[in-house]
Order: C-alpha cells, then sequence, then structure tokens
C-alpha cells in the first residue's frame, strides 16, 4: 500500500520511529516538529493521512486538527501520551478519525495506519455510482459526498462510514461493537474507551438532530444505533 503520510511530532525519537515504520510499509513521510509547518505540509496537497501529535509547541495538535478539517477530507489520527477520556473526546469531536495514547505499539499502529487509508480509499474505486438515500438524506459512497436537504454536509472519513453503514442496514439496529469493527477492522474494542458514541454526537450535530426526537439516528438503550425512514 502506498501512499504520503504526514507526521507532526516535536520529539523527534518518536518521529525518526514513525518515519522508519512508515517508510518500511512502503508510505513517504513528510515529518514536521511543531503545527505551523504541519499545517504548511498539509496545504502544500498529496496527505493521504496524518498522524498529530496532541502536546506541540505553541500551538496543540488540536488545533491543528480543527484547521486541516476546514479544508482536508483525509484521515487523521492522533496521538498523544495523555490518557484522559475528555481528550479523546476533544480530538474526535474536531474531526480526528482515530486516537492512540502513548507508549503504543508501531505495529499496530501501522495497522491503524492501514485501515484507515484502506477505508477511506475504497469507495473511491466501486462502480455503478450507488446512492443511499434516507428521507432528505443523500449518500454517493463513489464520491463520497452527502447531502441533507440539498446542502452538502461536511463530514470526516469516519463519520461518513458511520453514516453509510447506518443507511445500508436502515431499520436494523447496529451495536457500537459491530460499527466499531466495520469501520476499525479487527482491532481490540473497549467499552470504556469507545470512539462511536463521540462520533454519533458529532454526526447528529451536523444532521440537526435532537437526540431525544432524532429524525435519523435513533439510540436503541442498550443495544446501539439505527436509522430509520
Amino acid at each position: 500500500m502506498s501512499g504520503k503520510i504526514l507526521v507532526v511530532e516535536d520529539e523527534r525519537e518518536i518521529a525518526d520511529l514513525l518515519e522508519l515504520y512508515l517508510k518500511n510499509e512502503g508510505y513517504q513521510v513528510v515529518k514536521c516538529y511543531d503545527a505551523e509547518s504541519g499545517l504548511a505540509a498539509a496545504l502544500a496537497g498529496d496527505i493521504d493521512l496524518a498522524l498529530l501529535d496532541v502536546l506541540l509547541p505553541e500551538s496543540d495538535g488540536f488545533s491543528l486538527c480543527r484547521r486541516i478539517r476546514e479544508r482536508f477530507r483525509f484521515p487523521i489520527i492522533m496521538l498523544t501520551s495523555r490518557a484522559e477520556p475528555l481528550d479523546k473526546i476533544t480530538g474526535l469531536s474536531l474531526g480526528a478519525d482515530d486516537y492512540v495514547t502513548k507508549p503504543f505499539v508501531p505495529l499496530e499502529l501501522m495497522a491503524r495506519v492501514k485501515a484507515q487509508l484502506r477505508r477511506f480509499t475504497s469507495y473511491n474505486d466501486r462502480q455503478p455510482e450507488q446512492l443511499l438515500t434516507v428521507g432528505g438524506l443523500i449518500l454517493d459512497t463513489v464520491s463520497r459526498r452527502c447531502c441533507l436537504d440539498e446542502r452538502l454536509l461536511d463530514l470526516t472519513p469516519t463519520e461518513f462510514d458511520l453514516l453509510r453503514l447506518l443507511c445500508q442496514n436502515r431499520g436494523k439496529v447496529l451495536s457500537s461493537e459491530e460499527l466499531f469493527h466495520q469501520i476499525w477492522g479487527s482491532g481490540y474494542f473497549s467499552k470504556s474507551a469507545n470512539p462511536i458514541p463521540v462520533h454519533i454526537r458529532h454526526l447528529r450535530e451536523k444532521l440537526g438532530d435532537d437526540a431525544e426526537h432524532p429524525r435519523y439516528i435513533k439510540t436503541v438503550w442498550g443495544v446501539g444505533y439505527k436509522i430509520e425512514g
């Protein structure tokens, strides 16, 4: 698998380690040590995925994630030495697709990188064009565009895939664990660090969905989520 990976990490030993493993997997690597140079590298184009450290000098990784998301849809994986749930929720809410706590196992991180890239690119190769329609919601699974009442929504790759899975299984309840494995593959699912509710909440905000009386995404308590319509 090929691609260009942006690594923004101020600890040079970790940045070098990431570069080594990524290059061994056949990826090109753009390595930066602060948020401003990381943003400049993203704006230069052709980035397929970004690995962003949270604790960066001057401007943190959360701010960089938000600024990248204003322009680009490629997957973003946050890296941090802080394991607080609030940090994870913040990163996912700003548009990150995954969140890895240091110290990490390099091979596991490589597996997450591959899963994100595979998920992001696979639907661009499918023909013919497939449209999923639920009420005023239209998903184009080839161009990966989503419109609600003729208004284009700005969804992250993870948000799009989560919405796609729910639409493809309209009327069926999907558990958080099912959604997790379909999006991230066979990685370990932890109920205590489950990212699905964060993505659901952020997705509902973009859909203008009221959690108490949802138009689209409904919570089946103790079971999972479904879309009807």
